[in-house]
């Protein structure tokens, strides 16, 4: 019979068996690809914040354990999936190799620079050299190679925007856009994490679709962040407040909101336990938006159930149509923007 490999990598798992490539623990990560798949020269990976966060915390901080944490996970899975935050992160590269099924048939050509848009805990990687981590920005320069699936998301780099800022970008790029599709004018809108990498385009994006009478609150517990989001003027209020304090956050926006609390909550922040705070700062009636990775899925909706509030709570998809586009434009359309992103990223 002849081997038909899945555009999905199924045919890449090597355990369990029956199960796609994110929800396996090992997959084959041999760089000699199949027909249908593209070979890819690593040359940076951005670990997910949540993943960088644990690993960072685990190795006290020190660079040459983030290295053997990062090495061991690719060498013990072939991929760089984090077994306690479950998630995994993204990279860029070049494209060394089309698949004979996909050569001609995509608008890729050997030597094209690209991101890759879908998780690097699906993503069958190998790490030569490690050549620099950079621990404030959760990116990580490597030499190495990865395989992308037939239905594998990708973004080719654009020239106008240096690539590590692109890296960053990229990989929140499905939460400014899915928070543009949620915000309306008039809408009052908590960004908790605002001061972040994806609460920064968040809040961004939310002032602009809020207008005049609407009401943007970012939340962090870090001065320099609420410094920061005051400086630029994203926000109407930031709160300085631990958000896993969810008493303190009902308090904070409530103070703010006369009582009313958030329309929409956009949730961003990279550690655990902000479930319930997200939840008392909404609303009845209200959405969430988690798109944080450390988002116990289960605390939310027990959490909702137990407060008794009614609420829409959605999953934190990093995917959403045109978003690699629509993100990157964010840059071109504020020169603050871009200014902040590559003072912090290059």
């Amino acid at each position: 019979m002849q081997f038909i490999p899945s555009p999905y990598g199924i045919h890449r798992v090597i355990e369990p068996q029956g199960v796609l490539p994110q929800g396996a623990w090992k997959i084959s990560n041999t760089m000699e690809i199949a027909d249908n798949e593209i070979l890819i020269d690593v040359s940076a990976l951005n670990i997910d914040s949540a993943s960088f966060t644990q690993i960072k915390k685990e190795a006290g901080g020190d660079p040459a354990r983030i290295e053997a944490a990062v090495r061991s996970i690719v060498e013990q899975r072939g991929k760089m999936h984090n077994p306690v935050t479950g998630s995994g992160g993204m990279l860029i590269g070049s494209v060394a190799q089309i698949g004979a099924a996909l050569a001609g048939k995509i608008d890729l050509q050997v030597g094209d620079k690209i991101a890759t848009l879908v998780s690097l805990s699906l993503t069958p990687l190998r790490i030569d050299a490690v050549k620099k981590i950079h621990v404030e920005k959760d990116q990580i320069e490597i030499s190495g190679r990865a395989v992308l699936f037939e239905t594998g998301l990708y973004a080719k780099l654009p020239a106008d925007i240096p690539e590590n800022v692109a890296l960053a970008i990229l990989d929140v790029a499905g939460a400014p856009a899915q928070t543009a599709r949620l915000v309306q004018a008039g809408d009052t809108v908590v960004v908790i994490g605002g001061g972040g990498k994806s609460g920064t385009l968040c809040v961004y994006e939310a002032k602009k679709r809020v207008g005049p009478n609407g009401l943007v609150i970012g939340v962090s517990p870090f001065a320099k962040d609420c410094e920061r989001m005051r400086e630029h003027g994203w926000v109407d209020h930031a709160l300085q407040v631990d958000a896993t304090n969810a008493v303190a956050l009902m308090e904070a926006v409530s103070a703010v909101t006369g009582g009313r609390m958030a329309d929409v909550v956009i949730n961003c922040v990279n550690i655990q336990n902000t479930e319930m705070g997200s939840i008392l700062a909404t609303r009845d009636g209200g959405k969430i938006y988690f798109f944080s990775m450390a988002t116990s899925f289960t605390a939310a909706a027990l959490g909702a159930e137990g407060v008794g509030k009614d609420i829409e709570m959605i999953v934190g998809n990093g995917y959403a149509k045109d978003h690699a586009a629509f993100s990157l434009a964010l840059l071109r359309e504020s020169p603050r923007l871009r200014q902040l992103f590559e003072t912090l990223y290059v």
